[in-house]
């Protein structure tokens, strides 16, 4: 079984990542189980870019195959912001309801039909010595006018997933993860790993 380290400290995003990832046959471990490997700073002007850090930093401190995501939320009218800024949007002191709060705040008093947004996901996978490899989902919906349900974490209980009605915290996690951005971007990306591990083993 390949070992594989998600790049992230993240409690939610961890969690998610390990249920998508159960039953790909990868023994899936976290940056909690790698003390050595220090914050990694995301101070790349794109998705892809921060999520290639993270991917190559934990790849070449723990020596295992690694991968990593970098995701946030996208709002038209706010030209794409919050974007690669998502989790720091109300400050690097902020949490998910400082965040949440302040994009309401940026949306007072736009209209529905305006408020179009999506969830844009990448992942990076890095083999130790090899080429960074990624892969993308997108999850396209609109901003509600207040927070509504339970589940997810971010700002899922303001996201109104497309076609459903419903925000991505009223979602169960089953659902979440037929119809997320990670979901998609992650589907993606195995085969693209396991060819990677496959073509690094032959290597050896």
């Amino acid at each position: 079984m390949y070992r594989l380290v998600l790049a992230s400290r993240n409690k939610g995003k961890l969690k998610e990542l390990r249920q998508l990832l159960d039953g790909f046959g990868f023994e899936v471990l976290d940056l909690d189980s790698f003390p050595e490997v220090p914050e990694i700073e995301e101070e790349g002007l794109t998705f892809e870019e921060n999520a290639a850090t993270k991917a190559e930093t934990a790849a070449q401190i723990t020596g295992c195959p690694a991968l990593a995501d970098d995701s946030g939320l996208e709002v038209d009218v706010l030209d794409g912001a919050p974007g690669i800024y998502s989790s720091r949007f109300a400050g690097s002191d902020g949490d998910d309801a400082a965040n949440n709060d302040k994009l309401l705040q940026e949306l007072t008093g736009v209209p529905s039909e305006l408020r179009n947004a999506r969830f844009r996901c990448v992942v990076a996978l890095v083999v130790p010595g090899g080429k960074t490899r990624t892969a993308e989902g997108v999850c396209e919906g609109t901003i509600g006018f207040e927070p509504v349900g339970e589940n997810g974490f971010g700002y899922d209980p303001l996201f109104i997933v497309k076609d459903f009605g419903r925000t991505m915290a009223e979602l169960s996690p089953q659902e979440k993860n037929e119809i997320s951005h990670r979901a998609q971007a992650l589907r993606k990306a195995v085969p693209i790993l396991r060819e990677m591990l496959i073509n690094d083993d032959a290597r050896r």
